[in-house]
């Protein structure tokens, strides 16, 4: 798990660390020292810490005046043990709320495992971002390449509820697209997913 990366080729055009309302402003990563882990297998330093042990992330890039985020993970998605849910609303999530953000694309190719539990987090965001933002647009919720598995799991407890998921969504490609361009394609399948 050392080896897997949080997606850095758009850290030029933000960086978590250097934006002054991002949860993580300030934070310096030491790149030589390799010292959370999952499960003990260490994970590259790049990665954040949000409040569970199971499941990190990376902020890939932020759009304050659209009212979008594009967010990374990795690790167990475990919602029954941790309540990583939890951790996510409560440490990121509402926070990114409060600046006006309500369309979050969720990356969750190194997402390994989910394992859920009641579905009230996903309730209370999906409820957040219902509403129109400064921009005009809409709040939705993309969970975007994610493993089979993983989805399947996800709709067991419910969570394909509030989360748009699946299908078109799974975009094996979109490191080869500017932030703009991904969320621009990811914001086209919601709203013909919208439109049906």
């Amino acid at each position: 798990m050392h080896e897997i990366e949080p997606y850095y080729n758009w850290l030029s055009l933000y960086d978590p660390a250097k934006d002054e309302q991002s949860p993580f402003h300030g934070k310096e990563y030491n790149y030589d020292v390799y010292s959370e882990n999952i499960y003990g297998y260490y994970i590259d330093p790049a990665w954040d810490f949000m409040g569970s042990e199971t499941l990190y992330m990376k902020l890939l890039f932020v759009d304050y005046e659209q009212g979008y985020v594009i967010m990374e993970f990795i690790g167990e998605w475990n919602d029954a043990i941790n309540n990583d849910i939890m951790h996510l609303k409560r440490n990121i999530i509402d926070h990114m709320s409060g600046l006006g953000i309500n369309q979050y694309i969720l990356i969750g190719e190194s997402v390994l495992n989910f394992h859920g539990s009641d579905d009230s987090y996903y309730e209370e965001w999906f409820e957040d971002v219902d509403e129109v933002n400064a921009s005009g647009a809409h709040g939705w919720i993309a969970a975007v390449s994610f493993h089979d598995h993983v989805l399947d799991e996800m709709q067991n407890f419910n969570v394909d509820s509030y989360l748009n998921m699946g299908g078109t969504l799974q975009i094996a490609k979109w490191r080869t697209l500017s932030p703009q361009l991904f969320y621009q394609l990811v914001a086209q399948q919601i709203q013909r997913r919208l439109s049906i």
